[in-house]
């Protein structure tokens, strides 16, 4: 890997078969990603983004091409190792919340912890991670008595509890209004410029990526435009 890159992509391709049709969605992508850096991945739908977020986060096999993340080659990795990177090295927040509504926020958070093994450990980290996000006085309720902002907070922090040296957020403000969009987008910025986070954010806001993002790698058509 490159001195200092966490992720190292190297000439990445993935074709999709459909309907007896090859069907391209990523034409040859390299990319470097620093420890610490905050990258917004900007792109129409259709550009190859969110394959390239799923084959980051080894929930996809690309068709050739080499993916490094955090030192781990993941065309090397079995079932399992790839399942151990999602609860520990990779940190995952999506455009739906996914919270479990009979639980509440604090709840939905540990049980990242639960799923991990990691159940009673990473308190400093735990509190330190909510009074950044500003939810520490929301962690009784339950989702539903949540704003949409506080709910994709709560998201985040379960996507940091495990302490993953990466998070991934796939359109994290896409089902919020602006100003629910603005405190999630605060949520991360605060996160990488304190404990210094590594957040690859895909997006097709450009506006969202300009304002947090220190580096935006635009997309279209499977390239790196």
């Amino acid at each position: 890997m490159a001195s200092g890159a966490i992720i190292e992509i190297q000439d990445l391709k993935k074709t999709y078969r459909l309907g007896g049709v090859d069907v391209p969605a990523l034409r040859g992508v390299s990319l470097s990603i620093a420890a610490g850096e905050f990258i917004a991945v900007l792109g129409p739908s259709g550009s190859g983004k969110s394959t390239l977020f799923h084959i980051i986060g080894g929930m996809l096999a690309p068709s050739s091409g080499s993916v490094q993340v955090a030192g781990l080659e993941l065309s090397s990795l079995s079932d399992s190792q790839r399942t151990d990177l999602r609860k520990t090295t990779v940190g995952f927040v999506f455009q739906r919340f996914n919270l479990l509504p009979t639980l509440n926020a604090e709840e939905n958070i540990r049980i990242a912890q639960h799923v991990a093994g990691l159940a009673g450990t990473n308190e400093k980290h735990f509190d330190h991670v909510i009074r950044i996000l500003g939810i520490a006085h929301r962690l009784r309720h339950k989702p539903y008595a949540l704003s949409g902002g506080e709910q994709q907070r709560v998201a985040i922090a379960r996507a940091l509890v495990n302490k993953p040296r990466i998070v991934l957020a796939d359109e994290p403000t896409g089902n919020l209004d602006s100003e629910n969009s603005l405190a999630v987008l605060d949520a991360l910025k605060s996160l990488n410029e304190k404990i210094g986070q590594t957040v690859l954010m895909i997006t097709h806001d450009s506006e969202a990526a300009d304002y947090c993002a220190r580096r935006v790698v635009r997309m279209n058509d499977g390239r790196i435009v």
